[in-house]
């Protein structure tokens, strides 16, 4: 599994204004479910469950909002790097910049776990991160996201 095979360019955005979690989360749910046929408000209600089991803010300046969804097909992405980071009320209290959505379809068992396990390598590495944070646009951003894989891959 590559980072192409969950993310499309048409689901990366850049330069995303947002003011808070909850609006960051809005303005993924929107995205996820054009790009999935869902209801918008399906998808959103499923990320702000899965945040208050506990935040998906992992750390230096990322998120990874993730959930399995009925009626899903396969596993699919949005990435957005915010214009100004926000409080995500992450593990180490530092505002997000950079979140990575992921949503699987109910039935995806072990491949949720392991495109989860990807995405969290990928911006575990702060070079990617990095890069990401300076690229100039979204082709740029989907350029990072998935020529990235290639190094990663054990």
């Amino acid at each position: 599994m590559e980072i192409a095979d969950l993310l499309s360019l048409s689901g990366v955005l850049d330069d995303v204004r947002a003011g808070s979690k909850k609006q960051a989360l809005q303005e993924l749910s929107a995205i996820a479910a054009a790009q999935t046929e869902q209801e918008e408000r399906a998808v959103l209600d499923l990320l702000l469950a899965r945040e208050r089991l506990g935040s998906t803010g992992v750390g230096a300046g990322v998120a990874i909002p993730h959930g399995k969804l009925a009626g899903l097909t396969h596993i699919s992405a949005v990435f957005a790097r915010l214009r100004e980071p926000i409080d995500y009320d992450a593990v180490d209290g530092k505002p997000v910049d950079l979140i990575f959505l992921l949503l699987a379809p109910d039935s995806a068992g072990s491949d949720h776990l392991k495109a989860l396990a990807l995405v969290s390598r990928l911006l575990r590495d702060h070079r990617v991160c990095a890069r990401l944070r300076g690229a100039d646009n979204a082709e740029a951003l989907y350029a990072v996201l998935t020529g990235a894989t290639d190094t990663l891959q054990a």
